[in-house]
């Protein structure tokens, strides 16, 4: 596999039956990235079925559940490529009761693609999802208006849609997404991988063209650069005798040789003295790396901290205000106690108040005394002492935590710190 190949991470959403399954299932068939012995079973399991066509979600779900449903249900990640990109798209259930699944599958992606069925338009379940891809400030959102086929490929329910769809986009406080609007049919492969003849009226790129022209650097988060210390590397060999080096993940911007350093929590200052990427000695570091970097100076560091620049430090306090995904059953209360994960480091929190449950249609907010499973909310934490954070809108990495309950060790939330 060439080294000069794109990856592009993908979250797809939509409400029951749009059709994330078969437009994944489409999109695997037409780049040929079905193994023949799947491509069998899906022919062999549509005849069964008495299908005149072929049933591409049969290559998504893969729960003994999901195939007697004929639903998503958990998170599946699925990959396929062409000449030039490498896609990784996460399958999220469009059931309400599976909101979860969706923020973790959206977490890490760059894209989201949004179903949208043309006899439907723009639902509750659309609103919700739409929502998430704000709060998980996913600066790129494709909205497939899909099942033309079955509306006959009017070009007028398509505007009404899109007319519809901008409102809420005007709604949003995420104002550099970029969203992209297209008519197609995965059942019958319109607009895919092919150009539609049946909706001539329609000027823009196939599906996967447009995701093709997506340019890696172009999605990265772009902010202030963040590296948590993951593991200090000692080698003690003959060739390594004395190197120190600290490994991790490169976040939000990049870091160079020569730069001035501050190690947090400490705030020592030191300078970067090497960057290594592999077995390979680089200037310069660039977002989503895993590097080792060293330093010119014998300070202490260890798992848990963060090398910063120094006229860059982030801000530093015992309580904090999150945006909050509930992801457990038991509900999150004013009073609980929890271990609050920020990167690598673990603090006690206690919940201090809530201020609201937040409706993900973008009509407001209300008061509550409780976040039930799948609701989001404003909550205020009390920590044990103080972290080192950005708020997640400006960069996500040290923006983000979980919630892991003291008990059980079952995670009971996600958070977004404002």
């Amino acid at each position: 596999m060439s080294k000069d190949r794109k990856l592009i991470k993908i979250a797809t959403a939509g409400s029951v039956d749009d059709g994330k399954s078969t437009l994944i299932g489409r999109l695997l068939y037409d780049t040929h990235s079905l193994t023949t012995d799947k491509l069998e079973a899906i022919e062999r399991n549509s005849r069964q079925k008495g299908y005149d066509y072929l049933d591409f979600s049969l290559a998504t779900d893969g729960l003994v559940a999901e195939r007697e449903q004929g639903i998503t249900i958990d998170v599946a990640h699925i990959y396929f490529s062409t000449d030039k990109t490498n896609f990784i798209i996460a399958d999220t259930p469009g059931h309400v009761e599976y909101t979860r699944n969706m923020v973790t599958g959206a977490s890490t992606s760059q894209v989201a693609i949004i179903l949208i069925d043309a006899r439907k338009g723009v639902i509750e379940q659309t609103k919700r999802h739409f929502f998430i891809s704000n709060l998980l400030r996913l600066g790129h959102v494709v909205v497939a208006i899909n099942k033309m086929d079955l509306v006959d490929y009017d070009e007028a329910t398509y505007l009404q849609i899109k007319e519809d769809f901008e409102v809420l986009v005007e709604k949003s406080n995420f104002r550099t997404e970029q969203i992209t609007f297209i008519p197609i049919s995965a059942l019958k492969g319109e607009n895919i991988a092919a150009k539609s003849e049946l909706m001539p009226w329609y000027v823009g790129n196939t599906l996967l063209d447009h995701l093709e022209v997506l340019e890696p650097t172009d999605l990265f988060e772009s902010s202030i650069a963040r590296f948590p210390v993951q593991f200090v590397i000692r080698p003690k060999t003959e060739a390594f005798h004395d190197f120190r080096g600290f490994s991790g993940k490169l976040y939000g911007g990049n870091l160079k040789v020569g730069e001035k350093v501050t190690i947090l929590p400490s705030f020592t200052e030191s300078t970067i003295k090497s960057i290594h990427f592999f077995d390979q000695e680089i200037e310069e570091a660039t977002p989503d790396s895993s590097i080792v970097i060293s330093l010119a100076d014998e300070v202490n560091v260890s798992r848990g901290d963060m090398l910063v620049r120094s006229e860059q430090i982030p801000q530093s306090a015992k309580q904090i205000r999150a945006t909050i995904c509930q992801v457990n059953h038991r509900p999150l209360r004013v009073g609980n106690k929890y271990t609050l994960q920020h990167g690598v480091n673990r603090v006690m929190a206690k919940v201090e108040s809530i201020e609201s449950l937040v409706h993900t249609d973008f009509s407001g907010d209300e008061p509550t005394e409780q976040l039930k499973l799948n609701d989001i909310g404003k909550v205020n934490f009390k920590l044990s002492k103080a972290i080192h954070y950005d708020p997640y809108s400006e960069n996500k990495s040290n923006g983000s935590f979980i919630l892991i309950d003291e008990g059980s060790y079952d995670t009971v939330s996600v958070g977004f710190i404002e």
